[in-house]
């Protein structure tokens, strides 16, 4: 797994589009992403513009309750 997410991890600067917007983090007041890296486990971040970062928030198992997860995020 780690492997996997250290290769999305390098594809984010040139592409931080990557991900998909998160439908769970929509009415959050950042434009949260996530992206699929197995079967089992997707990353979600966000494009934080103030000082043009990439924030990774979570690595979220896909097999879980997905609104307990988001719950995470939200507080």
């Amino acid at each position: 797994i780690l492997h996997e997410v250290q290769e999305f991890v390098n594809l984010l600067p040139q592409n931080p589009q990557l991900g998909k917007l998160e439908p769970l983090l929509q009415d959050c007041s950042v434009e949260y992403r996530s992206y699929v890296i197995n079967k089992i486990n997707k990353v979600v971040y966000y494009i934080n513009c103030d000082n043009n970062t990439i924030e990774i928030v979570a690595l979220w198992d896909t097999r879980r309750e997905p609104k307990s997860q988001a719950e995470q995020i939200y507080k």
